[in-house]
């Protein structure tokens, strides 16, 4: 923990008990302050009494008396309006901030050069920060990761100038993180999301241009609109900034992915230059794709500014584990491949998905996301069949008509089921079962990793049990369909037959 001193002997008000809400409160109170604790949850509220914060609701609280506002990321600060806590700090003249910028107020006054590498992005944010953290853990530093990546920044160890924080940061922290100065700031992409809680994509923009524009030194993306725009107007000011892209082989001095490795042009004089091939990633299996290559290049670019040679970078790729949810691979079976990718709650996050892979069973539905999944019409070709789930049933059946076949399995184990068997069935080499939602969990879910955790529940079910594909399992689906009276589930089964 790092106890918060800045505000000793100060009074402060934090809204929010869920996530680092109660983590905060801790640290608040180890350094000294006196924290008056507030959610709209009751059970919020009772967890934060049995680990001794006696609730106080804000609402009629005296705001005169507080110093700041610790509110939770969860709460809007701006958009679609101000939350009912904000509109009372506002009033009275009190600063509303979050957990990352209690941190950044400690590393300011403890340890100011602390090394603080700070992550953001609209896709990709948490792989990359993951991969940076093991690339340098696995070169012997002392390094720390936390954020929005589950670890709340205040539950990891103080700042030292021998450690390094790698610290993923969404839009809502940073919001709430004025004094944000990362040593290294990491912009990946920037693409339309959480607008209802910033009102355009202009102000999204802006709000992720503070990381890289406050650090010290910046990794930025280069292949969309907004993000190229950041670059350039951090050149312009003379910022010390390395591009990264996927799509732009010219571009001077910057990291690219290109045919699946890494690779840089430098200039030389008289208009020449030179190719320098940096890192084959065939040989780091758990960051297949092209948003790998991305995230692969803004780790190099970031660790190679640290200090590390290529040698120790390149061994961190090969090693790096993959992250849980995030296109983990979580099975084989025959010749069934399972991945996990509840991560991808949009259609921009599992078009990775489907770019990575080939002869897909798709898994998709939930709480849908403005657009759907017709972002992804061009990828069609690359799914065998689709499984749906949740409330996008409906809407996602009809984007697919024509285009996909499909099956309405309801839930997630039942849409596991059926794709395992469809995959064991196929004449494909390499089916892939792919978990890739395209749209939020909770209409089914609490979040993406139960979810997630479902998923694996479900295939390790599956592989324990009796075989997917044989008469054993054919018998017990049969006595499943009579016991169930599951007349849907046997025309979806009809279904099947018909399209293999």
């Amino acid at each position: 923990m790092i106890p918060v001193s800045t505000f000793s002997g100060k009074t402060v008000a934090l809204f929010g008990l869920g996530g680092s809400g109660l983590s905060t409160a801790k640290a608040l109170a180890a350094g000294g302050a006196s924290v008056f604790v507030w959610d709209d949850s009751q059970a919020a509220l009772e967890k934060a009494a049995e680990a001794g914060f006696a609730p106080y609701d804000l609402r009629e609280a005296d705001w005169s008396l507080f110093h700041a506002l610790i509110l939770t990321p969860g709460a809007p600060l701006t958009h679609p309006a101000p939350h009912w806590t904000v509109v009372k700090a506002q009033e009275a003249g009190v600063e509303v901030i979050g957990d990352v910028e209690l941190f950044l107020r400690e590393r300011a006054k403890n340890c100011p050069h602390a090394p603080l590498i700070a992550i953001t992005g609209t896709n990709g944010k948490s792989t990359t920060t993951s991969l940076i953290a093991h690339i340098l853990r696995e070169a012997g530093a002392d390094v720390q990761m936390g954020g929005n990546i589950g670890v709340p920044i205040l539950d990891l160890e103080p700042p030292a100038e021998n450690r390094i924080h790698v610290v993923e940061c969404s839009t809502f922290q940073i919001d709430l993180a004025p004094s944000l100065n990362p040593s290294v700031g990491v912009l990946l992409n920037l693409t339309p999301d959480h607008i209802d809680r910033h009102g355009t994509m202009e102000n999204y923009a802006s709000i992720k241009q503070r990381l890289v524009e406050a650090s010290d030194f910046a990794v930025v993306g280069r292949d969309d609109a907004f993000c190229e725009a950041i670059f350039q107007y951090l050149k312009k000011l003379g910022h010390a900034v390395v591009g990264i892209t996927n799509s732009q082989p010219h571009a001077i001095g910057a990291v690219r992915c290109e045919a699946g490795a890494l690779r840089r042009t430098f200039a030389l004089p008289a208009m020449k230059t030179v190719e320098e091939a940096l890192f084959d990633l065939s040989q780091a299996p758990a960051l297949r794709g092209a948003h790998n290559g991305q995230n692969a290049a803004a780790a190099f670019a970031v660790c190679e500014r640290l200090g590390l040679t290529h040698d120790r970078i390149y061994a961190g790729l090969k090693s790096y584990p993959g992250l849980a949810h995030r296109m983990e691979q979580v099975a084989r079976y025959g010749k069934v491949l399972f991945v996990n990718d509840s991560k991808a709650t949009n259609a921009d996050a599992a078009e990775k998905a489907l770019l990575s892979f080939d002869d897909i069973y798709w898994i998709i539905g939930g709480k849908a996301k403005e657009g759907g999944v017709e972002p992804l019409r061009g990828l069609f070709g690359k799914v065998r069949k689709a499984y749906l789930i949740g409330a996008a049933t409906e809407d996602f059946s009809k984007t697919l008509e024509g285009a996909v076949a499909f099956e309405k399995c309801g839930t997630l184990d039942v849409a596991t089921a059926a794709a395992a068997r469809d995959a064991q069935a196929s004449g494909a080499a390499e089916p892939v079962v792919l978990l890739s939602p395209a749209c939020a969990s909770y209409d089914q879910f609490p979040n993406f990793e139960k979810r997630g955790d479902a998923f694996r529940e479900a295939v390790e079910d599956l592989i324990t049990g009796p075989s997917i594909d044989t008469p054993a399992s054919r018998a017990a689906e049969d006595e499943w369909l009579q016991a169930d009276g599951g007349a849907a589930a046997a025309e979806a089964d009809e279904q099947r037959d018909e399209t293999i």
